[in-house]
């Protein structure tokens, strides 16, 4: 029969927290080696990145924090632009798109023509599109005819950006009035809520 030396209780310890040592100390080397800066140019731009996070547009980590409407501020704008159509006795449809084109809220009013809603979300997307009210978009067609030929556009007044920044965070459209003017008019009113 072999003879099985027994180790003491206090050596099983002390190479048990040897070994537990040891692998605290690679993980912590492991976690500070990944944490650390690569260069320093990624040193500054960390920096950078610790000022500009007290921005409102804070960028980390190649992403970038933007401003969008809320829903509830996109009906507001809808319902504001509806009911400036109804005192003036006008049956239009309106419709309101995010900073990114996608439709939040679509009114239809009573006796709104079936052509009303797509070009209502038309107009707001072109609106937000180029950050400026369609009518005077209408005029840059004059120099670049081919803008009308952009998916999902319509180059009629009646659309306008909703701002917040400086920047466009959503479109408001407008359409149904007996002119273009009249539905500026409302998307006007409509874009004027959210800004109060």
């Amino acid at each position: 029969m072999k003879h099985v030396k027994t180790v003491s209780k206090r050596t099983r310890l002390v190479t048990g927290g040897a070994v537990a040592a040891a692998l605290i100390a690679g993980t912590a080397g492991a976690v500070s080696a990944q944490a650390s800066p690569a260069s320093p140019a990624t040193a500054d731009r960390t920096a950078a990145d610790r000022t500009d996070a007290a921005k409102p547009e804070a960028k980390s980590g190649g992403l970038v924090n933007s401003s969008h409407l809320g829903i509830d501020a996109a009906a507001r704008a809808a319902q504001g632009a509806l009911k400036a159509a109804e005192k003036e006795n006008q049956h239009v449809s309106v419709a309101v798109v995010d900073r990114n084109g996608n439709t939040l809220v679509t009114l239809r009013g009573d006796g709104a023509g079936p052509q009303s809603y797509e070009a209502a979300e038309k107009k707001a997307f072109t609106a937000v599109s180029w950050n400026a009210p369609t009518s005077e978009l209408t005029e840059r067609l004059q120099s670049a005819p081919t803008l009308k030929d952009i998916p999902g556009t319509l180059f009629l007044a009646g659309g306008a950006p909703i701002d917040a920044k400086n920047a466009p965070v959503a479109g408001i459209g407008v359409a149904g009035a007996p002119s273009g003017d009249l539905d500026e008019k409302f998307a006007e009113a409509g874009a004027a809520t959210v800004a109060k």
